[in-house]
């Protein structure tokens, strides 16, 4: 009965670091349409943080999910269930 309240603490760290991930996903992503990439990284530097800002953020996905997450999941196979059923 104790563990809850530190359960829950943990999942909002967990979503605070999931949070920050996706922010610097989305950073490289702009530097990435802007060009700005050129001004900070080689090719090869850029590509490489740019894997790992990725392979981070889907990590953390998978380790705090939202509720959203698994709603959305959820509708995403129904639907493709019913693509494959029509297709067929």
């Amino acid at each position: 009965m104790s563990s809850w309240p530190y359960t829950y603490a943990l999942d909002g760290v967990a979503q605070k670091w999931r949070a920050l991930a996706e922010r610097r996903r989305a950073h490289f992503v702009e530097l990435y349409d802007s060009g700005r990439w050129k001004r900070y990284y080689s090719e090869e530097q850029f590509i490489n943080r740019m894997r790992e800002a990725i392979r981070l953020t889907e990590r953390w996905i998978e380790i705090a999910p939202r509720a959203a997450d698994e709603v959305f999941a959820e509708q995403a196979r129904a639907a493709a269930e019913m693509a494959r059923r029509s297709a067929a």
